[in-house]
Formats: C-alpha cells, structure tokens, sequence
C-alpha cells in the first residue's frame, strides 16, 4: 500500500528552526579535553647559542609527540550529534571507558534534539559524524538532500522498546481508534512515522488517515498531559517517565514480535558525502572504538543502563535500570538494513529502490 499522510504542524518555534534556534535549543556537552598553549620560558643568556638552540629543538619535538598525533590521524578532535535515547549508549561508554583515547580521538558530542538537525551541522562542519536513523538516511538518498555513509551500526527495535502511548483519560481504547487523530513524532518521514504506518496496515488503519506532529521526545509528556495531541511514539526511557508520572497508557507496540517491523534496524553513525574519503583514518579509529564500545553494551545491560543517566537529562539511576531496552548489533549488515529500505519502497516513503550496500563504510579488521 502506497500512501502519504496528511501532516500537521506545530507552530515554528516547535519545528525544526533556523540554525540559531538549534543551536539554542540543543544541549551542548564540552570536551573533557581543556585546550590551550604552553609557554616556553625565555633561554638563560649566560648560555651558548648552540645550547639554547638545542635546549629549544628539545622542547619543540616533546610537544610535537603529543599522543592524539602519534596515530597518524586526519583529525583527533571529532564533533559527534547525539539523541538523548538509547541508541547512542555505546558511544558514551567507549568515551568513559577510553576507548576513543586508545585510538587518539578525542570526542566532543553534541545533544540534538531530533536527527534532522543532524545533516546542516555536518555539512557547515559542526560535527564530524551523527547518529542517524536509517529511514532519514535513506530518504534523504533518495531525494538528493545529503549522501549519507554508515560506519558503523548502533540499535534494533526490541520489543516494547518503540510504542505509542496514550493519555490515560484518552478515549481511545485500540490501534483502530487512531484514525483521524494526532500522533507526536521526532521526525516526519522518519524512522517512527514508518513503523507505526507498517503496524497499523495489519489493524486495517489506512496511512493517511492519520495526522503526524514533529515534535522532539523530550516535548512530548508535556504534550500529551495537555492533550495537545492525542498519541505520542517513542522509545525508553520517555516511555517509562509518561506512565510513572501520568500513567500513560500503552496503544500500540510497534516492534511487537511477528510484526512488520519486529526487531528492525533502528539507528547509526554516519558521515556525509567524501567525509570517510578525506578522513580515513579517523573514521576507522572511530568504527573500531566504537564497535568495542557495541560488544559492551550487547552483552552487558547493566551497562547501558548505568550510562544512561549520564546524558539523558533527569533520568534517574533507579529507573534506568528497568527501562526497556532493544539490541546492540555488532556488525553492520547490508542485508538487515536493506529490509528498512525495501519497506520504505512498499509506503512509499522513497520514490525508489535504494541499494543500501554502497553507502557502507566497511570497518577496519579489529585490533
């Protein structure tokens, strides 16, 4: 079935903005790395001219040893757009357990408040590589906006872990209900937009009976008090806060298993354009810290859940630790994410066929 919804919106100052606005609205994390300059005290005169030379030849090559360099990398200081969700866990526990620093990247990340603010940072060079998820990546492909390149994999939908909720008061008793009403989203024509279009084909709901606000996760419990709109799509941990602190009520799951879209590719890091041509090196210290960064947090909720509250904003520890969660995927396989792309094809959320192999970076053989 091949349908567009009908789209609503928010007033500006809740779309996607101006990048000034972006740049206000998005929470910016600094680097643990302070930057400045040594000062060289000036030689003794007492001594010879060889000897100062050579006392300031000395000085000269340890500072040019620094650590970062020795690597040989393009760039060691990246910018990196993250979402305060789950799918950037690994690379805040490969910065925490230092395994950028092993590779002499040093890594700032930036919070963004939806993936489409990621593509203009990255092409003003604001970031050096984002987290993406794959539909916008692949539609943007599609329609020429940006030439994405994946490097590395971060999340797949588990169950519970993408749903659409509900105010508790909501009349709304069954997916069913949801035709002519308002869904929340980060993103239109994104990632969530299709899987709730998938999910709703099987109760008979037609795409475009639905409306879809843009609107960033953290706006959305708000939003949904208020009853600015009538459902919200998300993930953990907005969806454990909205029934702790209204009893939000569960509508709708949309990686429930034997569905359209169970255990579907979700997100990944991602450079634009000749990026990983001008910079390969960085990009394959980046895709082997982060990809140990990955077999952590796939074999080690405890982990991720620990990390959580460090840049997810007011989550508290205790109600990290029982969020639901997806899956860490340690490899980056075409064949999984080309499923999202042919779906796209079948929603007509791309005008055609995209062939997801060629944007893969491949990552470098492990250390």
């Amino acid at each position: 079935m091949k349908s567009k919804s009908r789209l609503a919106a928010f007033p500006p100052d809740r779309q996607r903005g101006s990048e000034r606005d972006q740049a206000v609205a998005a929470r910016r994390w600094r680097s643990p790395f302070p930057t400045g300059s040594a000062r060289v005290r000036p030689a003794v005169r007492s001594l010879g001219a060889g000897l100062v030379s050579l006392l300031f030849l000395a000085v000269a090559g340890c500072g040019s040893s620094s650590e970062p360099n020795a690597n040989g990398l393009e760039k060691d200081h990246i910018s990196v757009g993250v979402l305060p969700i789950p799918d950037a866990a690994p690379l805040f526990m490969a910065i925490k357990k230092g395994f950028f620093r092993a590779e002499g990247l040093t890594v700032k990340t930036e919070i963004l408040q939806s993936s489409s603010f990621a593509v203009p940072k990255l092409r003003s060079g604001a970031l050096d590589i984002s987290l993406d998820n794959y539909v916008a990546s692949f539609a943007a492909d599609d329609q020429g906006a940006a030439h994405w390149h994946l490097i590395a994999d971060s999340y797949q939908a588990g169950k519970g872990a993408f749903v659409v909720l509900v105010n508790p008061k909501s009349s709304i008793k069954d997916p069913k209900g949801l035709q002519g009403k308002k869904i929340a989203i980060p993103s239109l024509h994104s990632v969530g937009q299709l899987m709730i279009t998938a999910t709703l084909d099987t109760y008979g709901v037609e795409p475009d009976s639905v409306t879809y606000v843009e609107m960033p996760f953290p706006q959305m419990p708000a939003a949904l008090e208020k009853k600015q709109v009538d459902a919200v799509w998300t993930p953990d941990p907005f969806i454990s806060a909205m029934q702790k602190s209204m009893g939000a009520r569960t509508l709708l799951d949309t990686a429930e298993p034997g569905g359209p879209t169970s255990d579907f590719p979700m997100a990944g890091w991602g450079v634009l354009d000749d990026y990983a041509q001008k910079y390969p090196k960085t990009v394959a210290a980046f895709q082997r810290a982060i990809g140990k960064a990955q077999r952590v947090a796939a074999g080690d909720r405890g982990a991720v859940a620990k990390i959580l509250p460090t840049y997810v904003k007011g989550l508290p520890p205790d109600t990290a630790q029982l969020i639901t969660l997806g899956a860490y995927p340690t490899t980056l396989n075409p064949i999984r994410l080309q499923r999202v792309a042919d779906l796209m094809l079948q929603y007509g959320f791309v005008k055609k066929k995209v062939n997801v192999k060629p944007m893969i970076v491949s990552p470098p053989i492990a250390k």
